[in-house]
């Protein structure tokens, strides 16, 4: 577990050198690639979305890409397309940019519903399938995808299905008085390149590291009152009356995995009840939707969330 927690504190350790008062958020992308999961980051323009994505992808030397999504790009130019070569007359594959092990989609709300289905086999088979025939990606696959609120203009909305293939959704807020002026005085007076490299930010691990972390992660104990603690907190969505839906089994078995990557993040080789606390909003909050009544009162499903645990019984 030592080596576990010592990749994790490296990691967060390079890209605060390129985005400051974000270590949390930090922990939480390091957290979902270990449980093999993807992440939508979302938040008003200039905090820094983009920012994290490519310095995570730099400090941990995997295999990097990134799709710029718009109204008008389409799914081939995600996936790739049979080509037709006239010197060998064959059709010849031409991947797209999702064949990668981390991929930035930024601005995922700004491209219609039929692109982002694109990504939908992607994210939870990693695999994709092009004119008829399957295409195996790497078992590392991982999605940082941003968006902007809702309430702006030309965005649209995320499918259910698409979310739910998401581990967590985080939301990045603006930073603080004392780090927005560390960012101004770090980087407001003088030009900066936009490459995370010219911030400092170097490779500290690497894919076959990754992949022996994901193995003792696999080792972390659940204990049984842990998982039935799991269990109330997942069926007690489907019971509030502050919740129009609740979350899906799979959101239980996410959490779970969660819990253990950042239980070995932390150097144990066991989950306690806190690891399912911290990370419960961001596994739920885009996998419930809000009553009527909830929303008319102004609640937030972080509120609901939260009212919720202080109502089970903690494991002791």
């Amino acid at each position: 577990m030592e080596r576990v927690q010592a990749l994790g504190a490296a990691i967060d350790a390079e890209v605060a050198k390129a985005v400051f008062g974000q270590g949390p958020l930090t922990r939480m992308v390091t957290i979902a690639l270990l449980a093999g999961g993807h992440v939508l980051l979302e938040g008003p323009p200039g905090t820094a979305k983009t920012l994290l994505a490519q310095a995570f992808a730099r400090a941990t030397g995997l295999d990097f890409g990134r799709i710029q999504f718009t109204p008008d790009l389409m799914p081939g130019d995600i996936l790739g397309s049979n080509l037709f070569n006239f010197q060998t007359s064959a059709f010849t594959l031409t991947k797209g940019p999702i064949f990668t092990e981390l991929l930035l989609a930024d601005e995922i709300n700004r491209t219609p519903p039929k692109t982002q289905a694109a990504l939908l086999e992607a994210m939870q088979e990693r695999r994709v399938t092009i004119n008829g025939e399957p295409h195996v990606m790497s078992p590392r696959f991982t999605v940082l995808a941003t968006q902007n609120p809702i309430e702006q203009q030309g965005v649209y909305p995320l499918p259910e299905a698409q979310l739910d293939r998401f581990l967590f959704k985080l939301v990045v807020g603006y930073p603080d008085a004392a780090e927005e002026r560390r960012i101004v005085a770090e980087h407001g007076g003088r030009f900066k390149s936009p490459a995370v490299a010219d911030f400092g930010v170097s490779q500290v691990t690497d894919a076959a590291a990754i992949g022996e972390a994901i193995d003792v992660i696999s080792t972390v104990r659940l204990a049984d009152e842990i998982v039935d603690y799991i269990v109330r907190l997942i069926r007690a969505t489907r019971e509030s009356a502050d919740l129009e839906c609740g979350a899906s089994p799979r959101a239980a078995s996410l959490l779970a995995r969660a819990a253990s990557a950042a239980a070995a993040l932390d150097g144990r080789d066991y989950v306690i009840p806190d690891d399912i606390q911290r990370l419960a909003a961001g596994v739920l909050r885009h996998r419930v939707i809000l009553s009527a009544a909830a929303e008319i009162e102004g609640r937030s499903v972080e509120q609901v969330v939260a009212a919720l645990l202080e109502r089970e019984e903690v494991p002791r």
